[in-house]
């Protein structure tokens, strides 16, 4: 994990999950309540190679994963825009998982 600033000079963690997406944990700008944004950095749709040219995409793949094209004017959230509340309410869910391996 790595601490870096943002742009606008936000304390920003970056991170790599399990599959070697590139993660963040920052601090929002938003004053009232204050937040958090956590989660995947970019989308990075993908289309099962089998299935791609039924849905328009050309790909040289047979088998996986392709990428899947979208539009530059779509816009697909992937972070989570969490409060102070809503981040003490999952602590004890993701402290049971350290601890047991488990969730609920």
């Amino acid at each position: 994990m790595k601490i870096e600033k943002t742009g606008r000079g936000f304390p920003i963690v970056k991170f790599d999950d399990f599959y070697n997406q590139g993660c963040s944990l920052q601090l929002s700008s938003i004053v009232e309540p204050e937040c958090i944004w956590l989660g995947v950095n970019n989308a990075e749709p993908r289309i099962l190679a089998s299935q791609a040219a039924s849905h328009g995409v050309h790909t040289e793949e047979s088998v996986g994963w392709v990428p899947y094209p979208v539009p530059d004017a779509v816009w697909m959230s992937t972070r989570m825009h969490l409060t102070r509340e809503q981040v003490a309410e999952l602590i004890p869910h993701l402290q049971l998982f350290v601890d047991t391996g488990e969730v609920g």
